[in-house]
This record gives C-alpha cells, sequence and structure tokens, in this order.
C-alpha cells in the first residue's frame, strides 16, 4: 500500500519548505509507546505499510528493551520479506575537493587551509574508473565538493565519461551523484546524462541547528538545499536520495525530519526517495562542536531498524564511515546497500597522489578498510547474496514505477534472480578463488528458493550465458 498524504493532513506544496521543528517535537514529546500500541505498529509495518509521523515517534520513544529489541527483529523480519538477504554494492570515487562552503565538520570546508585541493582531469579520472572495474565494481557514485567549478555542465561530463570506460569485462552500470544542489535546469542537464540517484543531505533537519554548522556559502541557505529535491523532480528526475549526518543534533529528531521529507516528496510528487542515507560523525569530541549530539553504536543500530519499519520500499545505505564489524552487524536491521573497497582521498584507487597528499583530502574518517573481495567473501560467508544489479534503471522502474514494484514487496522477485546473475558475473571474472567456490554455492542456495517456475527457467539460461562469457543479462 502506499502513502496517503490525506489520510495524515498533509498538505505540502511543491517547492516550498516543509520542517516545522516545534510540529517535529510536539510528536516526540506526546508519544505514548506502551507495548500494544508500538506492537500495532510494527505489524503494520511488516505489512508493508509506510508509517506516519505520529507512528515513528512511538517507536523513538519507547526505551523499554524489549520493546527496542521486537523493533530490531521486525526491522529484520521486513528487511527479509522485502529485499531478501541481498546486499548491493558500490563505491564512492571522489571527483574534486574544492569547495566553496564552510561547514565546520567536513574536511573538505573552505578554511581548511591544510587541505590540498585537486580535480581529477579526464585521464586520471578514467584511470580510476579503470582500476575500480579491474575490482569488479559496476555502480559508483560520483562525488564533489560544492564549487563553481562542478557545475551541471561538468557533472554531465564526467558522468558521461564514466559510462564510456570499458576494460576487459570492466563496465560502470550505474552512476549515482553527490554534489551540491541545482536548479532545475541544472538538475535536467545532469538528468539527460543518463544518472542514477542524485543525493543531497540535510546534513540537519533543524533550521537553528544548521545555521551554527554551515557558515558561509550558499549552502548555509538551510531553506534552498531543503528544497533541491523539489526542484530535482520538477526536472523530471525523480529517483532521489536523502540523508542527515548523524551527531550534529538529536537523533530521534532527525529521524522524524527524514520520514517528514519522505512525506513531502510523496504528498507532492508521488513518489518517495529511492535511498535513505544515516553517515554518522564517529569521533565528534575531536570536532569543534563537541559530542553533545553524539549517537552510540546502541542508538545507531535502533534508528537504522526504525527507519526501515518507517519506509518499507526505499533503500538504505550504511557506508565504511562505519568499522566492520559494525557494519556486519546492524546490517541486518534494513541496511540494501553498502560500499565496499571504499577510499575517500583523491586520485586513491590508482595511487597517483602519494600518501602524505592523500592524508589531507579526505572528507571524514574511514573505518572499514576491506576490498570488494574480503567483503563480497564475508557475505557469501554469512549466506547473504552480495548485488551488483542495475536493471531498474535499464528496465524503467523508476521513481513512481519503482515504488508500484517494491511497495507490494515485488522487488524481491525482481532482484534476487539480478543479484544472482551479477553475482555470477563477478564470480567469473574478478573474484580469488575461495570466493568463486563459496559464491558458486550461494548462488545454488538461492536458487531453490525460487517460486515463479518461469524464472527459474530463464534464469538457468542466462546463468550458462554467463559462464560461456556473455554479460549484461538481466530480468
Amino acid at each position: 500500500m502506499k502513502f496517503n498524504p490525506e489520510q495524515y493532513n498533509i498538505k505540502d506544496e511543491p517547492m516550498q519548505p516543509f520542517i516545522d521543528p516545534e510540529e517535529i517535537w510536539s510528536f516526540l514529546r506526546n508519544a505514548v509507546p506502551d507495548k500494544e500500541r508500538v506492537r500495532a505498529i510494527i505489524a503494520k509495518s511488516l505489512a508493508k505499510n509506510r508509517l506516519s509521523l505520529e507512528e515513528v515517534s512511538v517507536l523513538l520513544s519507547a526505551e523499554d528493551q524489549e520493546l527496542i529489541e521486537e523493533i530490531k527483529q521486525g526491522a529484520k523480519t521486513l528487511k527479509e520479506k522485502v529485499y531478501g538477504n541481498r546486499i548491493v554494492l558500490f563505491a564512492p570515487l571522489y571527483v574534486g575537493n574544492k569547495c566553496s562552503n564552510n561547514c565546520t565538520y567536513c574536511g573538505f570546508r573552505a578554511s581548511n587551509k591544510d587541505a590540498v585541493r585537486k580535480t581529477l582531469n579526464d585521464e586520471e579520472l578514467i584511470h580510476e574508473i579503470e582500476a575500480l572495474e579491474d575490482s569488479g565494481q559496476k555502480r559508483l557514485i560520483l562525488v564533489y565538493g560544492e564549487h563553481a567549478q562542478y557545475n551541471p555542465e561538468y557533472i554531465a561530463h564526467t558522468v558521461r565519461l564514466a559510462y564510456s570506460v570499458r576494460k576487459g569485462n570492466g563496465e560502470i552500470r550505474r552512476v549515482n551523484i553527490n554534489a551540491a544542489p541545482l536548479d532545475v535546469e541544472g538538475f535536467r542537464t545532469v538528468h539527460e546524462a543518463g544518472i542514477g540517484t542524485y543525493q543531497v543531505f540535510q546534513e540537519t533537519y533543524h533550521p537553528e541547528a544548521y545555521k551554527t554548522y554551515h557558515l558561509r556559502g550558499k549552502k548555509a541557505d538551510f531553506n534552498y538545499r531543503l528544497t533541491s529535491l523539489d526542484r530535482a523532480q520538477e526536472a523530471g528526475l525523480d529517483d532521489v536520495g536523502i540523508g542527515v549526518l548523524f551527531g550534529l543534533y538529536d537523533w530521534k529528531y532527525e529521524v522524524m525530519g527524514l520520514v517528514r521529507h519522505t512525506n513531502h516528496l510523496e504528498a507532492c510528487y508521488n513518489v518517495g526517495p529511492h535511498t535513505i542515507s544515516f553517515p554518522r560523525i564517529k569521533d565528534a569530541s575531536m570536532l569543534d562542536f563537541g559530542h553533545k549530539y553524539f549517537v552510540s553504536d546502541e542508538d545507531f543500530a535502533r534508528l537504522i531498524a526504525i527507519l526501515r519499519l518507517a519506509v518499507p520500499y526505499t533503500g538504505m545505505i550504511l557506508t565504511a564511515r562505519e568499522p566492520a564489524q559494525l557494519r556486519d552487524e546492524i546490517m541486518q536491521y534494513g541496511v540494501s546497500q553498502i560500499d565496499g573497497g571504499t577510499k575517500i582521498e583523491i586520485g586513491s584507487y590508482t595511487n597517483t597522489l602519494n600518501h602524505e597528499q592523500n592524508l589531507n583530502k579526505g572528507q571524514f574518517r574511514i573505518n572499514d578498510e576491506r576490498s570488494l573481495n574480503e567483503i563480497v567473501d564475508e557475505l557469501l560467508e554469512k549466506g547473504m547474496l552480495p548485488s551488483f544489479c542495475t536493471s531498474c534503471y535499464r528496465m524503467g522502474r523508476t521513481g513512481e514505477h519503482f515504488m508500484e514494484f517494491s511497495v507490494p514487496g515485488f522487488i524481491k522477485k525482481f532482484c534476487t534472480p539480478n543479484a544472482i546473475l551479477t553475482l555470477a558475473e563477478y564470480l567469473m571474472d574478478y573474484a580469488a578463488d575461495e570466493t568463486r567456490q563459496r559464491g558458486w554455492e550461494v548462488i545454488g542456495d538461492n536458487l531453490k528458493t525460487l517460486e515463479h517456475e518461469k524464472i527459474y527457467s530463464a534464469l538457468l539460461d542466462r546463468l550458462e550465458k554467463v559462464k560461456q562469457g556473455e554479460r549484461d543479462l538481466y530480468f
């Protein structure tokens, strides 16, 4: 069932600000998390129904450890129902770190005089992409500082360049973007380059807190950033990603902000975000603003579970900011996408810059430095299904059409076969011997779970074609 804005009296207007801090705090102050109510809300989500702000506030207010565990187990069950055991893999590629903003939490900030500014030229970008293809990556997110040089035409150019790079069986089949908010024409220009998702993170949904962290530059305008993805929708770019940086303000408020943003997009455009991201400041006490809003590992797992229950259809991204052990633990509570083999320094996939330079170029600290093959191998060992699938974009399952497939739970029907095919490609072309053996065992186990006879038969046929050298087969 889709979210019905009228049911919850949401009367948002396109292109207009929608965050009211008092409204959010009112929900949180008045929430009554008794056991029957919490369990009823979990049951509603398990039926693949979207939750209202009031219902999310009840889950956030539950402090009884028994209820918290039930919330986490509910999220785990929902993830299995909607997404199966698959985990989508991608890599970030930092194109340039010039920035005109001065965000106190970011290594790219304009006031950071120690940062060595660098933008990859075309040749360097091609080499970075070739290195990623050599490791088996098929999905990239291109990341840019917020600077005039990284205008829509430049972003579109780098996207087309990324798609053009071929090395052996390697190719990039989907390019997502994390860059500055654009105007409508700018979003249209980038959209025409064939991108997947355009991410804009609000960082914090509290306007006053936002002011304290964003000291100059266009990013200092809270409402311009807040309505950025409205402009993307107006431009026809219906595949967008939202997120906050946990640690800037109260985490319960921020979860409510993410859900409120989801409600707004659904109310105005009949389509919610394709992904929700939740990067967390790990070493908050080392930053100027202290650790008042530091999010513990326990609360981090809890908020991920609540977000999964709140928005069943949306992909959730857990980044390599988090250490490997924690990522492995909390992945079960709702995460559907992770990055692997991540390097965030400019030019670091090909080591074109020396180590001392690289230390000054990171936007934040990476805490999971495993290679892509190590992550794939460990996922397989846990019986999970690594996926490099990009078929929804080739089949037009984006935006509202994607919601039609994912909200009722059809996503598992399409994604499991496609995940199997992309994993088979990885095993044939890039995997270590031990990983390859384990991967085919996991594929065999997953084939047994397919219920649709025609899909099963077609999948077996395509797997044989992959073994014979064909690539990019999908449903």
